[in-house]
């Protein structure tokens, strides 16, 4: 194979210890050091893929955040989420390799410091002024800093003689303009090359396996569209409501913080048309093909929600929070129909809908259907593919049979592929790790590139203005129900749902 060919694999095929494999000289700043994303995700997916081997064993782990630690403090708050039988040698041998450094967000002293302590743990790799180092800038922060720091890091700390990436988590902006606004303020800074944005879904098992299940297999192409499929849902429920943090979430609501980014990224690797290649860019301009062919939604097309307090009364509602307005009407609940006006999924409506605080932890793509033509059984379900991915990964179709015995009665069962039942022992990490890695390999194959962005906020912009502007008010749904009453009836009747009339359960693997 050439090498042009081997480099355009993409992350399903490329080696995954290539980083740890070439060992170049690597630092990983992680910014926020102290706050509750890098505690909770950043360090523990760092940890993972060290007791993997799959980092850089010249590797250098510097935290940055305002707050004043010592060595010994920062060293707690990094392994405070670790599994509590964590490898204690593993544990002192990570620890090795984080310092701390304290500074604030827009002054160029204090990242002229940590410009200082970089040099210093290149210096200890042996490493200085080499082209094959690597820094990754890692911005665990919130938006509101993101600008600042990206500035600091170009004016005081970017190196152009070795290899610079920055990763950004969401949100990217509030609405069109403002995420124009942040993607033209970095692009001034970095090439798109060094900016990876981080869409943790996308670094989720069964999100990553979609491309195989349908590009691998021909028998699931060939009726993945408008002629054989109805509709297709992408659900995401929380068990839990914004738990202190409503302030916060008002800011954004349900639509920009789960199904502006999310979801619709799920969206766009469901319906995408085979790329060129698995070649980052190939892959990326796919799904920036479908995101360009869906139409603004409709407000007449969307269903919103917000939880009150549930019927027991033990749980409270969203404007329960002291620190949420009490005349909010941020969405907690949404259902929005979308449409992709292109040859594979013209007709075909889909449903995303995400809710908190409903009656269970859940995320799965659901694709129905079509009732079979010219029936010689009487139609009464319809097949479905339902991708499981979280909380535990698993497919299964929906499949009509006979029941067993001299019975002719027709039953509802499944062919089922349930990752915990059928791979035995396989630690599953997590999406954040999966992601990390990508960074250190190079790949962006799973990060949103800036054309992706700009389309997904022009699809739902419009929409928030005009929910904003006309005060529309959400329906309200108890803590711990399964959404707003008219939500399910709002999707048999848009999108023309059909429930099976067969008795029918399907049981996750215990």
């Amino acid at each position: 194979m050439s090498k042009s060919s081997t480099s355009s694999q993409g992350s399903l095929t490329c080696g995954l210890d290539r980083a740890a494999k070439e060992n170049k000289p690597t630092t990983i700043v992680v910014f926020g050091a102290s706050g509750d994303l890098a505690k909770k995700k950043t360090f523990p997916a760092l940890f993972h893929l060290y007791q993997r081997k799959l980092l850089p064993s010249r590797l250098s782990i510097i935290g940055y955040a305002r707050t004043h630690m010592s060595p010994e403090e920062f060293h707690k708050r990094v392994t405070s989420t670790f599994a509590s039988d964590a490898d204690k040698s593993s544990v002192e041998g990570f620890l090795k390799l984080c310092t701390y450094v304290s500074g604030k967000y827009d002054v160029a002293e204090d990242f002229q410091a940590l410009r200082t302590e970089i040099e210093k743990g290149e210096h200890v790799l042996e490493c200085s002024g080499s082209s094959d180092r690597v820094r990754v800038y890692y911005l665990a922060l919130p938006p509101s800093v993101f600008v600042d720091v990206a500035t600091q890091i170009k004016h005081n700390v970017y190196d152009g003689s070795c290899t610079n990436r920055v990763v950004i988590e969401k949100p990217f902006g509030h609405d069109l303009e403002s995420s124009r606004k942040l993607s033209t303020d970095i692009g001034a800074l970095f090439d798109e090359a060094e900016v990876f944005r981080i869409d943790h879904y996308l670094g989720k098992e069964m999100v990553k396996n979609i491309l195989t299940l349908r590009f691998a297999n021909v028998f699931y192409e060939a009726v993945w569209n408008r002629h054989y499929i109805s509709n297709i849902q992408i659900t995401f429920k929380e068990p839990f409501g914004t738990e202190g943090r409503g302030g916060y979430f008002d800011q954004f609501g349900m639509i920009r913080d789960v199904m502006q980014n999310h979801l619709l990224q799920v969206l766009s690797i469901v319906a995408m048309n085979q790329p060129k290649s698995l070649g980052a860019e190939d892959v990326r301009d796919r799904k920036t093909e479908v995101l360009r062919r869906i139409l603004p939604i409709q407000l007449e097309d969307t269903f919103l929600g917000q939880y009150v307090a549930s019927a027991d009364g033990s749980k409270p509602g969203y404007k329960d929070d002291e620190t949420v307005p009490q005349d909010s009407i941020t969405p907690t609940f949404a259902q929005c129909v979308l449409h992709v006006d292109n040859d594979r999924w013209r007709g075909v409506p889909w449903v995303i809908k995400a809710g908190k605080a409903l009656n269970e932890a859940k995320m799965l793509i659901r694709i129905q259907y079509k009732d079979m033509p010219n029936a010689l059984f009487p139609n009464l379900a319809r097949n479905e593919l339902v991708l499981q991915v979280s909380p535990k990964e698993s497919m299964y179709i929906k499949t009509i049979v006979k029941e067993p015995g001299l019975s002719t009665k027709l039953a509802m069962s499944e062919l089922d592929l349930s990752y915990k039942t059928r791979y035995h022992n396989v630690n599953i990490p997590d999406a954040y790790a999966t992601l990390i890695l990508d960074v250190l390999n190079g790949d962006h194959s799973n990060f949103v590139r800036s054309d992706e962005l700009d389309e997904a906020w022009r699809i739902f912009t419009p929409l928030l203005h005009q929910i904003e502007q006309e005060h529309i008010v959400p329906k309200p749904y108890e803590y711990g129900s399964r959404g707003p009453e008219g939500a399910y009836q709002f999707v048999e009747d848009r999108v023309g749902y059909k429930r099976t009339e067969l008795e029918y359960h399907w049981e996750a693997p215990k």
